[in-house]
């Protein structure tokens, strides 16, 4: 909505400045929300437009109205062609040039638009050379005529040496005047400036005639096609009064080539979520031409990018503002420079100023130098004349003592020669000595080593012996050990067989014993069941032993207490056997 609000501005703003300062505010307030389609607020227009001293436009401006009361209301559903058209009545009778132009009022009015759409984002509206060369560049392609750069640059230069660009009315003036192109007929121009208008305001990125296949009758009519950012249009003709439908673009369509059938050519296929379009071309060079306009229409809108035209508009812009900015760097680093240097000038005159007073200060005290230096030189050759006698003395004395020197010398050189010789002589003794040290240590190191180590030898002989006397008392311990176990063994073996002959024999005892306890409860069962058959219920009497004795339901039993515990674990064997 902020680049929207912005392009309504500048054709508002000529509208506005065309005005004079009387009451038609109102008249272009109403239109504006006419055309704009934003509902009338009789109450807040009056209310802004009151008298009082200020004049027509109050006291608050009328800007602060224009937004608060028509601009933040547009929703963007309204005819941009017809807004424009109503600020250009506003404008155009005041401002457009009143000589002959090669170009009508309408295609002016179209001129106006464009100049709108590329002019800069500042009042007073203008637009630079970088545009008019590119709004230039694409007339003159769309009439198939060649770019004159040379022609351009030389205007271009005239330009910027009086003002950063152009107004609207100016740049009409320009492209009416036929300055860039010369040889062009006027119908030529309209229709290039009518394709310019359509591409860069209509949105328009392809339009021309094609065969639509019906979703209905299955016929094929010619139609003039329209191919915008998000809509691909379709009419009876090219003058667009006879809309037939529309094909909504969006990220999900594709376009397809098919092969010729049905004695039609140079098809295509455009798939949308609702539906399916087929359409024929006049030749294979629109149906790819077609075909890449569309498919890169709908990988812009897969991508959310602006129209081709509006993104090469704002990267021109970018690229004008980096360059300002780099310019305005360059001319804020040229004023630090200049600065600087004004400084440095300053420094040096200073500096200048300095160094004359010091030359000045300099002559004097060389005048006075030279002064003292006559002075000086006077005494000095009295001085020298003195010192040229005294040195004869000297050099007298000096050859004298030369000689002297000399021998005292040669003597000195001797005995140097005596006390180097002394001194080899000592360190030939000395190092001899140091041999003789190192020999006899060499010597007592290596009887130390041969003493400790024979004493190493005993001690391992000792310990060898020690562990051979231990190895042979604890082998006959051993040897007793297993004497005795084997010993305990045999006898172990002895008590076993024993036990085995006792164990056999108790068998026995027990198989017998266990035939006789089988006769006697065979016996006692006979009884038993004879004394319930005859005679119920009667405990026979009988004379019993001095031992206790348990005693039955059927009679005193014939068993001691030991043999009843023996027949209880029988029988609990018998039993656990059955189970």
């Amino acid at each position: 909505m902020v680049g929207l609000k912005e392009e309504l501005l500048k054709s508002i703003w000529h509208a506005f400045t065309a005005l004079d300062l009387d009451r038609s505010g109102k008249v272009l307030s109403h239109n504006l929300c006419t055309v704009l389609n934003v509902p009338h607020d009789p109450v807040a227009l009056e209310e802004h437009f009151r008298d009082d001293d200020e004049g027509p436009v109050s006291n608050q401006g009328y800007m602060p109205y224009l937004n608060k009361f028509i601009l933040e209301k547009v929703q963007g559903n309204f005819d941009k062609v017809e807004f424009n058209r109503m600020c250009w009545t506003l404008c155009a009778k005041k401002n457009l040039s009143k000589s002959p132009l090669l170009i009508s009022d309408e295609d002016a009015f179209k001129v106006w638009v464009i100049f709108n759409f590329l002019s800069e984002d500042k009042y007073p509206l203008i637009i630079v050379p970088e545009e008019i060369e590119y709004l230039l560049k694409k007339i003159t392609e769309a009439m198939g005529a060649g770019w004159q750069q040379e022609q351009f640059d030389h205007y271009k230069i005239a330009l910027n040496t009086s003002r950063e660009g152009l107004s609207a009315w100016e740049l009409i003036d320009l492209i009416g005047s036929g300055q860039f192109s010369k040889g062009m007929d006027r119908q030529t121009v309209s229709m290039a400036i009518n394709e310019v208008f359509n591409e860069l305001i209509l949105d328009v990125l392809k339009q021309g005639y094609m065969l639509k296949k019906g979703h209905k009758r299955k016929n094929w009519m010619e139609r003039w096609f329209v191919l915008k950012p998000n809509i691909i249009s379709y009419y009876v003709s090219e003058d667009l009064k006879d809309k037939k439908g529309d094909i909504i673009l969006d990220g999900n369509c594709c376009v397809e080539a098919l092969p010729d059938k049905d004695g039609k050519k140079c098809l295509f296929l455009i798939k949308c979520l609702d539906k399916t379009f087929e359409i024929s071309a006049s030749d294979k060079k629109k149906k790819q031409e077609w075909i890449q306009a569309i498919q890169s229409t709908v990988n812009l809108l897969r991508a959310g990018s602006p129209p081709p035209h509006k993104e090469a508009r704002q990267k021109r812009k970018e690229l004008r503002q980096k360059l300002l900015a780099e310019q305005e760097e360059l001319e804020r680093q040229m004023k630090e420079l200049q600065a600087a240097n004004e400084n440095k000038q300053k420094e040096l005159e200073t500096v200048r100023k300095q160094l004359e007073a010091a030359a000045a200060r300099a002559a004097e005290e060389e005048k006075k130098r030279l002064q003292t230096q006559v002075e000086l030189q006077d005494r000095f050759s009295l001085e020298l004349e003195r010192e040229k006698m005294v040195r004869q003395k000297m050099e007298e004395q000096v050859a004298q003592k030369s000689s002297e020197l000399e021998q005292y010398l040669q003597r000195v050189r001797e005995l140097e020669e005596m006390y180097k010789q002394l001194q080899e002589a000592l360190e030939d003794e000395k190092q001899a000595r140091q041999d003789e040290e190192t020999v006899r240590k060499l010597q007592a190191r290596l009887l130390e080593e041969e003493t400790a180590k024979r004493a190493e030898l005993e001690k391992w002989h000792l310990q060898q012996q020690q562990t051979i006397q231990m190895t042979e008392a604890e082998k006959q311990e051993l040897e007793n050990q297993r004497m005795m176990k084997e010993q305990a063994l045999q006898v172990a073996m002895q008590q076993l067989k024993q036990l085995e002959l006792e164990r056999k024999e108790a068998l026995e005892q027990y198989e017998e014993v266990k035939k006789k306890l089988e006769t006697a409860a065979n016996n006692t069962k006979s009884w038993k069941d004879k004394v319930a058959h005859h005679e119920g219920l009667i405990r026979l009497i009988e004379p019993g032993s001095k031992n206790p004795h348990l005693i039955t339901n059927w009679g005193p039993a014939a068993f001691t207490e030991a043999e009843l515990e023996e027949r209880q674990r029988s029988w609990k064997g018998k039993k656990a056997a059955s189970e």
